[in-house]
Order: structure tokens, then C-alpha cells, then sequence
């Protein structure tokens, strides 16, 4: 209850401030509305662990009560003044998800993760764009258009659909302290998807160019998308090159070069017309691609800063949540998400078939492709200038999955996370002691129990040709007091099949935590 109250103060007290302030320049309303924001993200934080859901969703949920959608306690100009600390905050996070799957990661897995993203891209494409189109008749935004044009929108809807959050699900693995095979996983799938999307929506605007009436299309804006997805990778490469180059002369002001790592992608986004995500996110695999140590180095110094850098973030996304479409058009927002997470189980169903996808990414992975954010907004951007008739209506029904998207996938990851034992269910936020790899297996999770030692080519989970040490948890009896696992009595490690993990000590009467 103290945790509500001290909201409930912290809100009547911005509630007087809002009113003091009515009149002040937006710069100095926007940085009370961000000390207000950050103050509020400790106790917000702490009911959303009482409450055994995700903090980042907490943060959303916060962030959406005191934005412009309800209480208007941080007005909209207020959100829009503080985008640029935003898009900061976000390369942060994109350059720690880039850097956690570095090249020779994509290289090893490159079979398997083609297959996932694969299924993951065709299934939920192929089914919200056939649906889209067999209703296109009731569809809102294409209840009179030929049939030419609710094509383009169905297609587009399908690409959108199809796309995942690689933000979402690193700062749902920082939070749980999950680096098992199948968050890993997850996210190099979520970071091979964030390009290719673009790439297709592209290709779709020119089949809804070639199929539309005159004038419904302007296909050159698929072109500006692909120049900028160039743009963006190629200045990402340039930012990593030199931050590389800069921590192996400079063994210190690490935090010096996480400012810039957060601030140039951003500021690139304002004056080059890139995206601050794929710049960030270039840059991370760069780094941890050519300089693994100072990659190291970098994301232990971000974690120190990890609270304030997801609040600011979340917060400010949830504050920034337009819902205006989602109280009209909400029976089609449920029958298109409904839609895209079957299709997105069935695309990793379809991808287990293959000996290089374990029986556990098949049956789990899915629940950490369901967020959305980030790009998928700049994919919304991108359609509605591509369909000036209705592009506005689309990027607004985007806008609100999004929303949806971005509250509920993260519930969703963290329970798939809990079905394959890669964090405790009991202490889901209170923090799990690392295990190196082949010290412990994937728990429930099938084929997650195997070390990268046995793996054959190109199989998840992740290899050792990547260097990632595992981080897991350990399932098994735990003390009354939730102590931590050091703290569990001494216990054997033992596979499913009954024989001592690879990694326990060679005498198994000496296997011990």
C-alpha cells in the first residue's frame, strides 16, 4: 500500500505543479515532466513485481494514467519535447541488444535463425493479409476502396504484422536476468526480422503500386525506406568503428562513450532522417563483432544505469500511446492481434520441423515475438506517406496494435521465459545467480538442455562460436525466504535423463551448486 500512496502523492503534487506551470515554456515543463516521470518509476516499478508482472509493463501502464490519454498530468507537447530523450534511451538499449549477437553468433546459427525468422515473417504476413483482404468489405479503411487498393492495405497490414521488438525483448531479459538459449535466441531472431521488414514493406508498396488505382501509391517512398535502412547500418557500422577504436586507446570514460552511443544515433535521426534503432543496434553488432571486451566493458557500465534508462523509455512510450483508434476500431485491433500471435505460433511450429530448432524454441519461442516498438512505428510513418488517401487511418490502427502489442507481449515473453526455466517464477525480479554454460539445463524446455558441446551445426541455442557464457537458473527446492541460489542447501545437477550435467564436477558425489 505504501507504494500506492507514494504514487498517489507524487501525482496529487504534479497535479499542483501542472497547474503552476500551465504557462511556462515547454522546455522547462518537458524537464519537470521528466523528473516527474523518473521519480515515479521506483514505486511504480515495485507494484508491478507485487503484482508478478513484467516492471517494463508497469512503466507502459504508468506511463498511459499520467500522459495525455488519461490524467494529462505530462501534456502531449510535453511527450513531443522529450522525443529526442526518448530516441536516446532506445539506441541504448538497441546497442546492447546488437552487441549480445555479434556476427560470428549470426554466422553459426544462421540456419536456424533463417528458419524462425522465416516462419515468424510468412506465417503472420500471409494470414492478417488474407483475413484483411477477405473482409475488406466491413474493413474500415477499405470499406470503399476497389479491390485493387484493400489489396495494398492488406499486404501492408500483413508486412506490419510480421515485425517484432528486439528493445522490448532485451529489456525483458535484463530485467529477468535471462541469458538462456531461448531469450538468446529470441532476440537474434527479433534483430534479423527489424531488417528484413523494411525490406518487404518495400516490396509490398510496389505490388500495391502495380495493383492500385493511379495515384493511390507513391512507390518512391519504398525507395526512401530502403535508402535509410543503407543509411542507417552504414552510420551504425561508423559509430561502433569508432567507439572500438576509442575504447582500446582509452581504457576509461566508458560512461563518456555511452553518451555518445546514446546521443549520436538519435541526433543522426533528427538531421539525416535515419532510424536512431537500426543505427544503434548496427553499432552493437559491430562492436561485439571486432571488440568483444570493450563490448563487455560498455553493457556492465550500461546495467549501472539500466533502471533510469528503461524508465525514461517506457515511460515516455507509454505516455505517448495514442488510443483515440483503438475505442473505434478495437473489434478489429483484437481480431488482428488474436490473428498474428496464432500465426506467429504456427510459423515457429513450422520452423521445429527442422533438426536445427529445438523442440523447446518451437513450443516457446513465439511468446517473445509478440511485442512491438520502435521500428514498427517508423513503419507506420513510412505507409502513411506511402497511402496519402488513407495512410493517416492506417498509421493510427497501427498505432494502436502497437500499444496492445507493447503492454502484452512482455507478460507473454516472461511466461514463455518461466516455461523453459530460464529465470524462477517465485523470484521473477529479484534477481538469479548466473550458471556458466554447460553447469545446467533448460528445465522443462526439451531440447534446451543441450550445451553448445553436443549441438551439430548451426543449431540453437546459441554456440560457444559466439563466446556467450549461459546464463541460467535452477529449478528445484527453494528456501521459504525466496533467498537467493547460493543459499539453496547443496543439491546434485542432474539432466532429465538422470546423469550429471557436463559442467558439475567430475565426482558426482561432489556436484554441487
Amino acid at each position: 500500500m505504501r507504494w500506492v500512496a507514494s504514487l498517489f502523492a507524487l501525482g496529487l503534487m504534479m497535479a499542483l505543479f501542472h497547474r503552476l506551470t500551465a504557462a511556462s515554456p515547454v522546455a522547462a515543463r518537458s524537464a519537470l515532466a521528466l523528473g516527474f516521470l523518473l521519480v515515479t518509476a521506483w514505486p511504480a516499478s515495485e507494484i508491478a513485481r507485487r503484482a508478478r508482472v513484467p516492471r517494463i509493463t508497469g512503466l507502459l501502464l504508468l506511463g498511459l494514467c499520467v500522459g495525455p490519454a488519461w490524467l494529462n498530468l505530462v501534456r502531449a507537447d510535453e511527450v513531443r519535447a522529450l522525443a529526442f530523450v526518448g530516441d536516446a534511451c532506445v539506441a541504448l538499449i538497441a546497442f546492447a541488444a546488437g552487441s549480445a549477437v555479434p556476427l560470428a553468433t549470426l554466422r553459426a546459427e544462421r540456419v536456424a535463425l533463417a528458419r524462425l525468422a522465416g516462419g515468424t515473417i510468412v506465417f503472420p504476413f500471409a494470414a492478417v493479409a488474407l483475413v484483411t483482404l477477405s473482409v475488406s468489405r466491413w474493413f474500415p479503411l477499405t470499406v470503399h476502396q476497389p479491390l485493387g487498393n484493400a489489396l495494398g492495405v492488406a499486404l501492408t497490414l500483413g508486412a506490419i504484422a510480421a515485425a517484432s521488438s528486439p528493445v522490448v525483448t532485451m529489456a525483458l531479459m535484463d530485467e529477468l536476468h535471462a541469458r538462456g538459449p531461448l531469450a538468446r535466441a529470441v532476440l537474434g531472431v527479433t534483430v534479423v526480422k527489424d531488417v528484413a521488414l523494411i525490406a518487404l514493406l518495400a516490396l509490398v508498396l510496389v505490388v500495391a503500386r502495380l495493383v492500385g488505382s493511379a495515384g493511390a501509391v507513391h512507390v518512391g517512398v519504398g525507395a526512401l525506406a530502403l535508402a535509410r535502412l543503407a543509411g542507417s547500418l552504414a552510420i551504425g557500422a561508423v559509430v561502433g568503428a569508432l567507439a572500438a577504436q576509442y575504447l582500446k586507446l582509452a581504457r576509461r570514460d566508458t560512461a563518456l562513450v555511452l553518451v555518445t552511443l546514446a546521443f549520436a544515433p538519435a541526433l543522426a535521426a533528427r538531421v539525416l532522417h535515419v532510424e536512431a534503432l537500426l543505427v544503434a543496434l548496427a553499432a552493437g553488432i559491430y562492436l561485439g563483432s571486432v571488440s568483444r571486451e570493450e563490448s563487455e566493458r560498455l553493457r556492465v557500465q550500461l546495467a549501472r544505469a539500466a533502471l533510469p534508462v528503461y524508465a525514461a523509455m517506457f515511460l515516455l512510450a507509454g505516455a505517448g500511446f495514442r488510443l483515440e483508434a483503438l475505442a473505434d476500431l478495437w473489434p478489429w485491433v483484437l481480431l488482428l492481434a488474436g490473428l498474428r500471435a496464432v500465426a506467429l505460433r504456427y510459423g515457429t511450429l513450422w520452423a521445429g520441423r527442422s533438426a536445427v530448432v529445438t523442440p523447446a524454441l518451437a513450443r516457446e519461442a513465439w511468446l517473445g515475438l509478440i511485442s512491438q516498438a520502435g521500428t514498427v512505428l517508423g513503419l507506420a510513418a513510412v505507409a502513411r506517406q506511402a497511402f496519402p488517401a488513407w495512410g493517416v487511418s492506417l498509421e493510427a490502427l497501427v498505432v494502436a496494435m502497437v500499444a496492445v502489442y507493447e503492454a502484452v507481449g512482455p507478460i507473454c515473453f516472461r511466461h514463455g521465459l518461466a516455461r523453459a526455466g530460464e529465470f524462477f517464477k517465485e523470484e521473477a525480479h529479484a534477481g538469479e545467480q548466473p550458471v556458466t554454460r554447460g553447469a545446467l539445463g533448460g528445465g522443462t524446455g526439451g531440447g534446451l538442455h543441450k550445451s553448445a558441446d553436443r549441438s551439430g551445426p548451426g543449431r540453437l541455442p546459441f554456440g560457444g562460436a559466439a563466446g556467450l557464457a549461459e546464463r541460467g537458473t535452477v529449478r528445484g527446492d527453494r528456501p521459504r525466504a525466496h533467498g537467493r541460489v547460493r543459499d539453496v542447501p547443496c543439491q546434485r545437477i542432474e539432466h532429465r535423463s538422470g546423469g550429471v550435467s557436463p559442467g558439475a564436477a567430475g565426482d558426482r558425489g561432489d556436484s554441487r551448486l
